[in-house]
């Protein structure tokens, strides 16, 4: 394969992955066709299988995709807030927890979007989740000023994804911003020490 073929192609495979993970988030696992994804992505469904062995080889690749790109943009933002002065489990807690990742359904955390879906889902796909959901864990737990009990980064990571999908359901007109608010207030009292920065 030529560099430039080669080029094109892994450009293609980015856009159906990008594709892809906003439908993941959108729609849940079970709401994601491949004619679906690959119309949305520019390119015709006949070249789905030079990308991809399975419509759930995917699903896992789009669910890790997405849970990447979830986290760059929260890091991105949080690096703002830090540089700011705000501790870096702040800075976490209030860009989770945010109206802006309230409304992002197809931009936002993975673990909130598809969670609940998993437990339906494919060995593979579950697998991938799982990784998933120890990396929101494991970023909250360097989120966490030093000292902290290891189950806190678990207890705080289960009560951003629940607080976030609570929120979603309520929506901005019948509350969702007073869960927000509500919990990143008690999680702040709780764990936050000012002056963890990065």
């Amino acid at each position: 394969m030529s560099a430039t073929r080669s080029s094109r192609h892994q450009q293609s495979h980015e856009r159906i992955l990008d594709a892809a993970a906003r439908a993941v988030r959108r729609a849940g696992v079970a709401g994601v066709g491949v004619a679906e994804v690959m119309k949305e992505a520019g390119l015709t469904h006949g070249g789905f299988y030079a990308h991809f062995d399975s419509r759930d080889a995917l699903l896992a690749d789009a669910v890790e995709h997405a849970g990447q790109q979830s986290n760059a943009r929260v890091l991105e933002r949080m690096r703002a807030r830090t540089d700011a002065g705000e501790s870096l489990f702040s800075a976490l807690v209030s860009e989770y927890l945010s109206e802006p990742h309230m409304h992002a359904l197809e931009l936002g955390c993975p673990v909130a979007a598809v969670g609940s879906d998993m437990q339906r889902a494919q060995e593979s796909l579950r697998e991938v989740s799982k990784g998933r959901v120890r990396a929101l864990a494991a970023l909250v737990g360097q989120a966490l000023p030093p000292g902290s009990l290891p189950g806190n980064a678990w207890t705080v990571a289960a009560a951003l994804v629940g607080a976030l999908q609570m929120a979603r359901v309520l929506g901005p007109e019948g509350g969702g911003n007073e869960v927000l608010r509500a919990c990143r207030e008690t999680l702040l009292a709780q764990y936050d020490r000012p002056g963890h920065a990065a």
